[in-house]
């Protein structure tokens, strides 16, 4: 119930603007979209993104417009197309969970299975239609929190909460015929929420961190050691009540666990096993507000990122990394067009930082977007302009602290088509901007060294 007040709060179309500055620390693009904003065919529940090895980013997802069964899609390069046939689940799909498998390289997906008494079914993509692996409904009950993972050596593990085991953990592989436990059935010591699962770089073992009913609904993580599961650190190490875990290793093989903190404001907080001790990555609850749907990763340098539903920037989707000694927004903080549900991150082989979520602004439709990083640009912290009104009807005016040579205000819409190009060569220039449908824009004013960005709500 919590879960769907959340959602429903944060789908709930809001976009407020008022007269602006944009200082020159805009990056040079921010956020930039990934195909078309709202790409689903109707309200998307939930995301999962995820990356081929050649660099593809694949989206599974439920789709209103179509059934509440799984649909997975990917980008080729110019639109988000059906991989197979769409909505291919033997019923609806909850709990989704998408990974590429190193040994074949194919597309896999985990989930709990409507069309199978609720329980965990996993399918993969052979090249030409989604097929089960092993056999669908394989977990012994209902199973929630389903979270797909890999060996090295291309098995494929689901975590889940087993209502067959007194909703305790419970981890299984399949070993190629068919699926087994790991372990012990409901091997953790109570009852389970947000099962997260994640192999170690470093001594190839599964992982998964969960909130721990009988240790007050904090933070708990256990390791596989080959034998049994045993608690990594302390179990329920966080300061109080948490939910939304997410579990990610750095490139050396170090945990670390992203969560909503009820110790602190629900807001975000990350910690990581530093060998000995669970320890705070930066401040706890750095968020603004409140933080939703936390997704965690760590890029090859090491950095954490997280992604959530920003309750302090009206429910929009924002992206946070902790740059070695604070936690910082990557981008604009808020940088969805409307509140947003359901956060998914994951970075590009290349490293380039992308998310998914639904989007209030486009009828909470499947929307993916990419933070465009600017590269080598001498940016000037003092200058700033500012443009009003905001919303504006029909007319709005520019102004700026200076003129740059050759600087060009341009206006573009949300799926980077330039739609008015203006040379600046005053302090003060109106735009007429009667043409533009309604909608949302970004304006940048560009000189030959410099760039600023901002939005622009046009009614």
């Amino acid at each position: 119930m919590k879960k769907l007040f959340h959602i429903l709060m944060c789908l709930f179309p809001v976009v407020v603007f008022a007269q602006q500055n944009w200082i020159k620390s805009s990056p040079l693009y921010d956020w930039v979209y990934v195909g078309n904003a709202g790409f689903s065919l109707g309200l998307s529940g939930e995301q999962s993104l995820a990356f081929s090895p050649s660099g593809q980013p694949y989206l599974a997802l439920w789709d209103g417009g179509i059934s509440t069964k799984s649909t997975v899609m990917k980008f080729d390069g110019t639109n988000w197309v059906y991989l197979g046939t769409p909505a291919f689940t033997a019923g609806m799909a909850q709990y989704l969970s998408l990974a590429f498998s190193p040994s074949d390289s194919l597309p896999y997906l985990a989930y709990r299975d409507l069309g199978n008494s609720y329980k965990a079914s996993v399918m993969k993509f052979d090249g030409n239609s989604w097929v089960n692996v092993g056999s669908p409904g394989f977990s012994a009950g209902t199973a929630d929190f389903t979270s797909l993972a890999f060996s090295s050596i291309g098995e494929p593990y689901v975590a889940f909460l087993d209502e067959a085991n007194s909703n305790k953990a419970t981890v299984m592989k399949f070993n190629g015929n068919n699926w087994v436990n790991v372990g012990s059935a409901g091997f953790s010591t109570g009852g389970v929420q947000s099962t997260s699962l994640a192999f170690s770089p470093s001594d190839g073992q599964p992982y998964v961190a969960y909130e721990d009913m009988v240790n007050s609904y904090k933070v708990t993580v256990m390791k596989f050691n080959g034998n049994n599961w045993v608690v990594v650190g302390s179990a329920g190490f966080s300061t109080g009540y948490s939910y939304h875990e997410s579990l990610a290793f750095d490139p050396s093989g170090q945990p670390f666990v992203a969560f909503q903190d009820w110790a602190n404001s629900i807001k975000a907080t990350v910690m990581k096993f530093d060998g000995n001790n669970w320890v705070n990555v930066g401040t706890v609850g750095f968020s603004a507000g409140e933080a939703d749907w936390i997704s965690l990763a760590i890029n090859q340098t090491s950095q954490p990122y997280v992604a959530y539903v920003d309750y302090g920037n009206s429910c929009k989707a924002t992206v946070m990394k902790f740059d070695g000694n604070n936690w910082v927004n990557v981008g604009s903080a808020g940088f969805s067009a409307g509140g947003a549900g359901c956060t998914s991150l994951a970075f590009s082989p290349s490293g380039q930082t992308y998310v998914a979520f639904a989007d209030s602004a486009f009828g909470a439709k499947a929307t993916v977007m990419y933070y465009d990083a600017p590269t080598g640009i001498n940016e000037q912290q003092q200058s700033m302009f500012t443009l009003y009104p905001n919303p504006a009807t029909d007319k709005i005016t520019m102004e700026t602290s200076s003129v740059f040579e050759e600087s060009n205000l341009v206006i573009v819409n949300i799926e980077g088509q330039q739609l008015i190009t203006r040379q600046i060569t005053e302090p003060k220039t109106q735009l007429d901007i009667s043409s533009l449908p309604s909608g949302v824009y970004f304006v940048r004013l560009m000189g030959a060294r410099t760039v600023e960005v901002g939005k622009l709500l046009k009614q």
